[in-house]
């Protein structure tokens, strides 16, 4: 539900959401690699804070570290729980419209 929302929010305002790997539509934890005009700004992944509610957290390698970082690091997390969701969003400010959105 929530990746459904956010993909609705990001095409609304002009930008790309694409599910990259479909995770439990319950319990996936979500991460969201977020690109403006192609270019990738970084990996999010939501998680819970302690006011009770939700936050995006920066984590993965960096975009300097390059692809093999990254599918690397995204395969070490699938192993590791194969429930995982991966969104990618395309557009400006792409971390801001993930975080008002899921958290």
């Amino acid at each position: 539900m929530l990746v459904g929302a956010l993909r609705r929010r990001v095409a609304a305002a002009g930008g790309f959401a694409t599910i990259l790997i479909k995770g439990d539509e319950i319990s996936g934890v979500i991460l969201v690699q977020t690109m403006d005009r192609g270019v990738e700004s970084g990996l999010f992944e939501r998680v819970a804070n302690l006011q009770g509610g939700y936050a995006l957290m920066r984590c993965g390698p960096t975009p300097e570290e390059g692809s093999e970082a990254l599918d690397h690091y995204i395969a070490r997390r699938r192993r590791s729980d194969p429930d995982l969701w991966i969104i990618e969003l395309d557009i400006p400010e792409a971390e801001r419209f993930a975080a008002e959105t899921i958290c």
